[in-house]
């Protein structure tokens, strides 16, 4: 369900206000002077899942270290750079790693990429993430369509000012992941005979994992599946007017009555051999767009 992490955040000095439209732009600048194309699609590849970005065509690689307010990835799995250029047809940029509010970042910090993904000119959001199953029918590996969230994070990435120019100040969520995204991956994964679990995604700060008596809990509230990212990405993309596709990888189950420890390794591996699958799914969805 999450990597952890065994050094600390170098965050830059005197850091601007990072849903600024000013620095928002100003990193958009940066990253069109190492790739000028506007991209349709924007991907977040989360823990593990970093091996989608060779199908990418003809990448252009950009250091995050190069961006102007992008934090720095600390985790294992998260290589901490875009890649620009082609999937399924659709020019793209994806984002090889993500952050995290267990690092110390804020989540303005968190989701400044996606503000700058948006500045870009991407319209349509896809996020990977691997998680904790707590759908006791479910199995380590399996795939999951994210039709809805809970946020358990215990803030938003919206708390601050607003600026009308990025999205209203009170952005409604009845439909955060958009319906026909996920009825053209439903039928993706049918054609491809690849097992579509869907369900909801509750999101926790961690690092550490959960107790069993919070795994009850996170499955009595109506949870499938749990982890500590997507939501503020999530959040902020809608705000910014954005279709968002979001898929999940079960890298170990969560039963409170039958839980064993989870480690970094075991997690990446399951997420590993789930990736090809999860890769074919977004790949045909976006041929398909």
């Amino acid at each position: 369900m999450i990597n952890m992490n065994t050094t600390f955040p170098t965050a830059r000095a005197s850091a601007p206000d990072l849903h600024a439209h000013e620095s928002i732009e100003e990193a958009a600048s940066i990253v069109r002077t190492h790739w000028s194309t506007r991209p349709e699609v924007a991907i977040i590849l989360g823990t593990g899942l970093g091996r989608l970005a060779s199908e990418i065509e003809s990448p252009t690689v950009i250091e995050y270290g190069d961006v102007p307010g992008f934090p720095l990835s600390t985790v294992e799995s998260h290589a901490g750079r875009l890649l620009c250029g082609t999937l399924g047809g659709k020019t793209v940029v994806a984002m090889q790693g993500r952050f995290h509010r267990y690092e110390g970042y804020t989540l303005r910090q968190v989701t400044f990429p996606v503000r700058v993904l948006r500045a870009l000119g991407a319209e349509t959001l896809v996020v990977s993430n691997a998680c904790g199953g707590l759908n006791p029918l479910w199995s380590a590996g399996d795939l999951m369509l994210i039709a809805d969230h809970i946020n358990l994070l215990g803030d938003s990435p919206l708390i601050g000012p607003n600026d009308d120019r990025l999205g209203p100040r009170f952005p409604d969520l009845s439909a955060t992941y958009d319906g026909g995204l996920r009825a053209l991956a439903r039928r993706v994964a049918m054609d491809e005979g690849i097992t579509l679990r869907e369900g909801v995604y509750v999101a926790v700060s961690g690092p550490n994992l959960e107790t069993r008596a919070e795994y009850r809990m996170l499955r009595a509230i109506g949870a499938d599946v749990v982890g500590m990212s997507t939501v503020p990405e999530v959040i902020v993309a809608v705000h910014a007017g954005m279709r968002v596709l979001g898929l999940s990888i079960v890298t170990d189950m969560c039963l409170p009555d039958a839980l064993e420890p989870a480690t970094v390794e075991k997690i990446i591996g399951v997420a590993n051999e789930a990736e090809p699958r999860l890769t074919s799914v977004v790949r045909g969805v976006l041929k398909r767009l």
